[in-house]
């Protein structure tokens, strides 16, 4: 065999490794723990349906305003179904949108889809926890006429995401013991956001605790417990959803 030969095949060899490993990798996503699997089923104040979506339907009556949810990186989408659901008990059709290799950055439009399919919702917020938020400021700017509002979980716009000429509502929210997603970050990212938006610091939080899914790899301890973290995120995500 010529050494052209070996050295191609090679290279062929590494490139399906690494696809495999990287495959692998996104397939395994971190959660759901217990407690988002016990929200993903139906109770008497809201309708869980699991099919393309996780969709979280109030029972009682859907206010005018839906909101869609974009998973962190390498999350099981699952593991937003608590906060999902809290959401969808105040009234507000609540959707998640799982992404394409676990990544929303492979279906930053997703949200179009979603919005297509529920015609009878006059306005719609958009948010996201880590790179799903990322993502929601993407489609968020891209689609000023569809999006209202947009909420950012441990999140910040990429460096060429510019959402602060635009007419939509904003609230950012973080942990002072986040890991992976720090306060300078955040600092940094409010020149891309509108001029009134409203930023909550969780004392005490970490980045994980934006949902149910376990611990995470270069996240520090919280030393405020998941419920306390998630009652003030549902909170500041809810006092958004209100003003739309």
């Amino acid at each position: 065999m010529r050494r052209r030969d070996k050295i191609l095949i090679g290279v062929l060899i590494i490139f399906t490794i690494v696809f495999a490993s990287f495959f692998i990798w996104a397939y395994t996503p971190l959660g759901p723990m217990p407690e988002a699997l016990e929200a993903l089923e139906s109770d008497s104040q809201v309708t869980v349906s699991t099919d393309k979506w996780l969709i979280f339907r109030p029972v009682s009556s859907i206010n005018s305003t839906g909101f869609i949810i974009y998973p962190g990186g390498r999350i099981d989408p699952r593991s937003y179904a608590p906060t999902a659901h809290a959401i969808a008990a105040k009234g507000y059709l609540t959707i998640i949108a799982p992404m394409p290799l676990n990544l929303a950055v492979f279906g930053p439009n997703t949200a179009n889809d979603i919005i297509d399919a529920f015609p009878q919702i006059d306005s719609w917020a958009i948010g996201g926890h880590s790179l799903g938020g990322s993502m929601a400021a993407q489609f968020a700017r891209d689609n000023p006429s569809k999006i209202k509002g947009l909420v950012l979980w441990a999140a910040y716009p990429a460096s060429d995401t510019d959402l602060s000429g635009l007419n939509v509502l904003v609230t950012t929210i973080h942990g002072t013991n986040d890991g992976l997603v720090s306060v300078a970050q955040i600092d940094n990212s409010l020149k891309l956001l509108p001029s009134a938006t409203i930023r909550l610091e969780i004392n005490g939080g970490n980045h994980a605790q934006f949902g149910y899914y376990g611990d995470q790899s270069g996240d520090n301890p919280a030393t405020i417990s998941r419920e306390q973290q998630q009652s003030q995120i549902i909170t500041a995500t809810m006092q958004l959803l209100s003003k739309l």
